[in-house]
Formats: structure tokens, C-alpha cells, sequence
């Protein structure tokens, strides 16, 4: 069975960091591509908040004997298979784990540009994620409020 207290720290966590590359994201691209300490903040805050998401995945496949993904991607199809999350959205959340993969293990090649571009799209993926995770769990998760909270 599922330990809803780990993840719902772990939805906390998440959310906190989903709020901050919505903050961290400049309305304008010049502001982005001029502000290197920004982009970095919000690659990590992008990073940590998809880290989270594919952490939640992994524990609930384990906990509830779905099986060991070996990827962030067969994660999400995992716990979709399983009607935690729609296929639509472990989509989503693949392609923003592949954007992740490149943050960690290249900085180097990291398109800020793309980054910039689909932040806002990454931000409302991961905020439907901790809502469905809310649902499977029977817990509202709301987008700015702590999971823990009654």
C-alpha cells in the first residue's frame, strides 16, 4: 500500500518548486536568455519539481506491486496504466523528463530558449500530476496549498 505521508511530502515539495520557475520565468525571452543566474534557477527548480513527480511514480508502482520502471518515462505510463494519471499526462511528463534529463546530465547543451518556452506547459503538467496524485490518494491537492493541511 501506498504511504500517503511520503507522498505527500514529496507533493510538497513539488509544488513549492513548480511555483518557483513560475516565478523565476521572465514574461519576456530577452529578460530569460540576458539573466544566466536566473536560468539556472529555474532549471533546478524545474529539475527538483520533475524529480519529485518520478519519485512519486516509483514509490507507488513499487508499493502497490505494479513493478520497477526503468525510466522516468515508464514511470508515468506505469501509474497511467494503472488510472493514477491519464496517458495524455504521463505524455506530457515524459517530454518534460527528457528536458530534465538534459538539465542534469548536459547542462551544457540545455536550449534556455526551450526551456523558457515550455516552463509554463512543465508548471501546469506537474500541477495536474500532484492533482491526480491527490485523487488516488483521496486527498485535494490544491496548486498553492500544503497537501498536508486539513
Amino acid at each position: 500500500m501506498t504511504s500517503a505521508a511520503l507522498v505527500l511530502r514529496k507533493l510538497t515539495t513539488l509544488l513549492d518548486h513548480a511555483s518557483r520557475v513560475e516565478r523565476r520565468r521572465p514574461d519576456a525571452l530577452d529578460a530569460f536568455r540576458s539573466d544566466l543566474d536566473r536560468q539556472d534557477a529555474l532549471a533546478m527548480s524545474l529539475l527538483v519539481a520533475l524529480q519529485e513527480a518520478a519519485d512519486i511514480c516509483l514509490h507507488i508502482a513499487a508499493d502497490e506491486g505494479w513493478g520497477i520502471a526503468s525510466s522516468y518515462a515508464e514511470g508515468f505510463a506505469l501509474v497511467a496504466r494503472h488510472d493514477v494519471i491519464p496517458m495524455a499526462l504521463a505524455d506530457r511528463l515524459s517530454a518534460i523528463a527528457a528536458l530534465r534529463n538534459r538539465v542534469a546530465h548536459g547542462y551544457g547543451s540545455v536550449d534556455f530558449e526551450r526551456l523558457w518556452r515550455e516552463a509554463p506547459d512543465g508548471v501546469e503538467a506537474l500541477r495536474a500530476f500532484a492533482a491526480a496524485v491527490g485523487r488516488f490518494l483521496g486527498r485535494e491537492v490544491l496548486p498553492d496549498a500544503d497537501p498536508h493541511a486539513d
